[in-house]
């Protein structure tokens, strides 16, 4: 047997270490991708605005010269009011206004289509991202999958399959989050901060040319995408982990998330607390918000409801937290015989947490029925253990 786990060992080292490199080397086409993406979002930025001044100027142009053959056509008619000179400029003006007419509609042809070239690529590379993104998230998960000792691997090889799928479904959901996250950050503070830079450079250019007015007028515009980038990055940090929580407490925390959640899924939900609210350990409380932001996120991913209610009760030794909605339902025996559905994982995660504070969990549904989960958490057990 034991040279088995040394075979084990070997080829599990080795593919760890493929898999490293791997790694690396899609973090380098990503990044190269990336960069890429911003030159050509400066360009299409510069070839936009370009676009918007040459289609003003050829607008005017085309007013310009219908009013000069309009000019021409008067002058030409009227030999008498009119002198061979008046005639002549008007035609010159007139040949002119035409060839600078040509001259720009050319140039917004040229520019035009550089542009949907330009947006083209920049899809093209944004889905690449993406892609690459995808596979450096899939390297990870096996990654950490693999990294564990050999003991690990052997226990896993020996427990039931229902262990196995769970563990590799929680380090797949830590990766989605991972790269949720990720995400998160390069559409919204990082695109933020490149757009930043393109705007200093703007004013910059203002600034040498003393266009004082412009200047005033970008830095005003930069004060705004500050301002709109410190509420995205706080939305963010929000998300990771509520500072309200430790300010406000676990009730008006979950109260805002409630508010939140019945404006961003359309679902009517109530919340409702009973007995007298008391501070628990900080952990605690973090544990309790997410158990009810799965609770919820399961009812608005599977269960299709047009109310979900929220309940916590507050008693002597033990905190009582109710999630009712008026959704499809399932049956409760098969969630456990049924870990490969992914409705049912979530479920299951919840179990996890409510068990990681020595809690019971109480599930109650039926087909069309909706479903009412019950989580029972003795104050105590978070004292025992932080």
């Amino acid at each position: 047997m034991d040279y088995r786990i040394n075979d084990i060992d070997r080829v599990i080292k080795n593919a760890v270490n493929v898999m490293e490199e791997s790694k690396y080397q899609v973090y380098e086409i990503c990044e190269s991708a990336r960069k890429e993406l911003f030159s050509l979002s400066q360009e299409l930025t510069d070839i936009l605005a370009e676009t918007a001044e040459i289609i003003d100027k050829v607008d005017k142009l085309e007013i310009d010269y219908r009013r000069a053959r309009v000019r021409l056509t008067e002058v030409s008619r009227d030999f008498v009011r009119y002198k061979e000179e008046d005639i002549k400029s008007a035609y010159e003006k007139a040949t002119q206004l035409q060839l600078d007419l040509m001259v720009f509609r050319e140039k917004e042809s040229y520019l035009r289509a550089r542009r949907d070239e330009l947006q083209k690529r920049v899809r093209n590379i944004e889905q690449s991202i993406e892609r690459a993104e995808t596979i450096a998230s899939q390297i990870n998960v096996v990654l950490e999958y693999l990294s564990g000792d050999l003991n690990n691997v052997t226990r896993i090889l020996e427990s039931a399959k229902n262990r196995q799928l769970i563990g590799m479904k929680i380090i797949l959901a830590q990766e989605e989050e991972r790269k949720r996250i990720a995400r998160e950050i390069h559409d919204g503070p990082a695109q933020s901060m490149a757009h930043l830079v393109l705007r200093t450079e703007i004013a910059e250019r203002m600034l040498h040319k003393q266009e004082f007015q412009i200047v005033q007028e970008e830095l005003v515009e930069l004060k705004k995408q500050v301002r709109s980038g410190i509420e995205e990055i706080r939305k963010i940090i929000f998300n990771l982990r509520p500072m309200a929580l430790d300010d406000l407490g676990l009730v008006p925390t979950l109260r805002k998330y409630v508010q939140d959640f019945e404006e961003k899924s359309k679902i009517r939900t109530i919340f409702e607390t009973i007995g007298k609210e008391i501070r628990l350990p900080s952990a605690m409380e973090a544990g309790i918000y997410r158990m009810v932001q799965e609770a919820f996120s399961n009812a608005y991913k599977h269960a299709n409801p047009s109310f979900v209610a929220l309940e916590i009760t507050y008693q002597a030794q033990m905190v009582k937290i109710v999630v009712r909605d008026n959704g499809v339902g399932f049956r409760v025996d098969q969630v456990e015989t049924r870990t490969k559905d992914s409705a049912h994982f979530g479920l299951i995660g919840l179990r996890e947490r409510v068990e990681l504070v020595e809690g019971r969990l109480e599930i109650e549904s039926a087909i069309n029925e909706g479903t009412k989960i019950t989580i029972h958490i003795p104050i105590n057990a978070e004292e025992r253990k932080e």
